[in-house]
């Protein structure tokens, strides 16, 4: 059996001003987001299978939407069991992973490109560039799922959110927060697949965001970045004014 750095979640959830929106780390890299109006959103869909993810929250309830940022099974496995119990009514990815999760039984795919924007009503959707590697695991082969990417979330109230997804810092997070200016970025710091702290100081400085939600560490040994070293990292760049949340899996930010 696999263990984790996290123990159960605490009772408490965490104080961040998030204008309206609610977000629970489930573990890992899967965070399940609430809309100022009360949308139900998932980005990446790990959760069944996350030795991180507490029991009672692996299974989601009814989906507004899925947000895939890439193929690696630490994002996709639970995939087609998340969109078929949840029924989203739209099921984000990049062309070439959506045509896989049709393939695979998913619905209401929407195969969009990095700088498309969807716009629901209730949000609108851009995919970003992330700089990671992209594939799925099909019995013993890995094919190819296009490119990793993230997702800026633009709510009605003016909200803006950035969700990396799994990515090394990389200087045009610079266009990001010029094109969108989010408030609040969701960073990968477990190092070793992804950046780590220090690394992710350096994207908090060029996103500019006042706050950071960190995810991708602790589910593994290797995974060792941790908030603590993340606030060290932003202190030594004169950014200790940074919020960054320090959560449980299970726990809700906003």
């Amino acid at each position: 059996m696999l263990t984790t750095a996290f123990g159960d979640a605490a009772e408490e959830d965490y104080a961040m001003d998030l204008r309206g929106a609610q977000v629970t780390w489930l573990g890992h890299g899967t965070f399940k987001l609430r809309s100022p109006d009360g949308k139900i959103m998932l980005v990446d869909a790990w959760v069944q299978d996350n030795p991180a993810c507490p029991e009672n929250q692996k299974h989601i309830g009814k989906l507004d939407a899925l947000l895939i940022t890439h193929g690696h099974s630490d994002h996709t496995a639970n995939a087609v069991a998340v969109a078929q119990e949840s029924q989203p009514e739209h099921v984000f990815g990049n062309f070439e992973l959506s045509n896989w999760l049709e393939r695979s039984g998913v619905q209401h795919t929407v195969a969009m490109n990095k700088g498309g924007t969807v716009d629901l009503g209730w949000v609108k959707v851009t995919m970003v560039h992330a700089d990671h590697t992209c594939s799925v695991l099909e019995g013993d082969r890995l094919l190819y799922a296009g490119e990793a990417t993230g997702y800026v979330l633009r709510f009605p109230n003016g909200l803006s959110f950035y969700a990396a997804g799994d990515t090394n810092v990389f200087g045009d997070m610079r266009l990001i927060c010029q094109l969108y200016q989010p408030q609040v970025a969701i960073l990968p710091i477990g190092d070793f697949y992804t950046m780590g702290p220090h690394e992710a100081a350096c994207a908090t400085q060029l996103l500019n965001v006042p706050a950071v939600i960190p995810g991708h560490y602790g589910t593994f040994p290797s995974l060792n970045g941790t908030p603590a070293a993340l606030r060290e990292e932003l202190g030594a760049l004169g950014l200790g004014t940074v919020e960054v949340a320090d959560i449980k899996p299970g726990q809700t930010i906003g």
